[in-house]
C-alpha cells in the first residue's frame, strides 16, 4: 500500500509564517486586522505547503459556505439546449469562481422539484441563491422568502408583495424591442409582424410592449405567440403567413424564433431581407452569426447578466445585505442604470444581413 503524506495543519502554517495560529486563521479565513506584511507571510505558507483549509472548520469561523445555489425555473431539457443559459451560468461561474465559491445549479420542472429547492435552501447548505427564467405566478420567490437565504432574481420580477428590497438584474427589453422595430420602420416596412416569446415571462412582455409602443395600431393579426425556442419560431412563421401574407418584416423576441421564423421563411419561397426584413434579438453568436444570411438583432450582455447577478450577491453577503449596484464599479466606472431595486443592462441593435 503507497502512505499518503499528511496533510499540512493550520499549526504548520503558523509555524512557518513565524504568526500565532490565530493570526494565520484570520488570514486563511479573509479576515481583516492583520497587518499586510504579516499576511503575506501567512499567503507564502500557505502556498509553499500546499495548505488547503478545512471548509467546514472554515464555515464555522466565517459562518459561510462559499457556495451559492443557482435556481433556474425551466427544465433541464431547456437549460442544457438554449445558448442563452450557457452564456448566463457561464457569467455567474467566472464570478463565483473569482472568489473562490461554488456554484450548485437547481433546475425546476415541476411541483415535486421546487418542494425539493425550497427544502435545500432552507436547509442552511449555501450563503445565497440567484434565481432567473421566472414565470407568471412561480412559486419560488415565496420558498426564497420563506428559506430566508439572500437572492438577486435575473429579470424584472413580476410579483408585489410589498416588499421594495427585491434585487435584481435585467435587460432594457422594452427599449430593445423598440429599437428594432424602428428600425424595421425606417427601412420602410409597412406590416411588421411580432413573435412573442412565453408571455408570463416579463422579458417576453416588455419586448411585446416595446413592439407595441411603436405599432401601437397595428393589426393584432400581426402578433402571434412563441416561446424562445426554434420550434415555436417555426410554428408562429406558419400561421402568420397563412393570416397575414403581405407582411413584409417580423421582429423575433430572441434569436433562436428568428432563426426558425428564418427556416419557414426560405421554405415559403420569401427572399430575405428583400420580401421580408427579419429582427432577433440576444445577440447570441452561435445563432446569431449562422443563421442564412446572418441576422440583425438586438444585442444583450447575457454573460454579464449573470456575472452582475453574482457579484451583487457577494458583495451583499459581505456586507450582510443584497446589493443594489449603486457603487461604481471595481475598474472606477459608473455602474449601469439602477432602478430603486434592479441594474437594467442596456442593449443596443447590431445590424446584419437580415434587414
Amino acid at each position: 500500500m503507497t502512505e499518503t503524506a499528511p496533510r499540512p495543519t493550520l499549526e504548520a502554517v503558523a509555524e512557518r509564517a513565524g504568526v500565532s495560529r490565530a493570526t494565520a486563521s484570520r488570514v486563511v479565513n479573509g479576515a481583516h486586522g492583520v497587518r499586510d506584511a504579516l499576511a503575506e507571510r501567512v499567503r507564502r505558507a500557505v502556498e509553499e505547503l500546499g495548505y488547503v483549509p478545512n471548509q467546514a472548520a472554515r464555515s464555522l469561523v466565517t459562518r459561510r459556505h462559499q457556495a451559492v445555489a443557482v435556481v433556474a425555473a425551466e427544465p433541464e431539457t431547456r437549460v442544457f439546449a438554449d445558448p442563452y443559459f450557457a452564456q448566463q451560468l457561464r457569467g455567474i461561474s467566472k464570478e463565483l469562481t473569482a472568489h473562490d465559491n461554488q456554484l450548485v445549479l437547481l433546475l425546476t420542472e415541476g411541483r415535486e422539484d421546487h418542494a425539493r429547492v425550497g427544502r435545500y435552501l432552507a436547509g442552511g447548505h449555501v450563503d445565497g441563491a440567484l434565481v432567473f427564467s421566472l414565470h407568471l405566478h412561480d412559486p419560488l420567490p415565496g420558498l426564497v422568502r420563506s428559506a430566508g437565504v439572500p437572492t438577486v432574481f435575473g429579470g424584472r420580477p413580476d410579483w408585489d408583495d410589498g416588499r421594495d428590497d427585491v434585487v435584481y438584474v435585467d435587460s432594457d427589453n422594452r427599449g430593445g424591442a423598440r429599437a428594432a422595430v424602428d428600425h424595421l420602420a425606417a427601412l420602410g416596412r409597412a406590416r411588421i409582424a411580432h413573435i412573442t416569446g412565453p408571455l408570463d415571462q416579463t422579458s417576453a412582455a416588455d419586448r411585446l410592449a416595446g413592439f407595441r409602443d411603436v405599432r401601437a395600431g397595428a393589426d393584432p393579426g400581426l402578433v402571434a405567440r412563441g416561446d424562445f425556442t426554434s420550434g415555436g419560431g417555426e410554428r408562429a412563421m406558419r400561421e402568420l403567413l397563412d393570416r397575414c401574407p403581405g407582411l413584409d418584416a417580423v421582429f423575433a423576441a430572441n434569436d433562436l424564433t428568428a432563426a426558425g421564423a428564418l427556416r419557414v421563411l426560405r421554405e415559403r419561397g420569401r427572399r430575405v431581407p428583400d420580401d421580408v426584413a427579419v429582427v432577433g434579438f440576444d445577440d447570441m453568436l452561435p445563432v446569431a452569426e449562422q443563421t442564412d444570411p446572418p441576422l440583425t438583432t438586438v444585442r444583450q450582455d447575457i454573460e454579464e447578466m449573470g456575472r452582475l447577478m453574482a457579484r451583487l450577491l457577494l458583495r451583499g453577503l459581505d456586507r450582510g445585505t443584497a446589493d443594489d449596484g449603486r457603487e461604481d464599479d471595481a475598474d472606477g466606472s459608473a455602474p449601469p442604470a439602477a432602478t430603486p431595486s434592479g441594474v437594467v443592462l442596456p442593449t443596443t441593435l447590431v445590424r446584419r444581413a437580415t434587414a
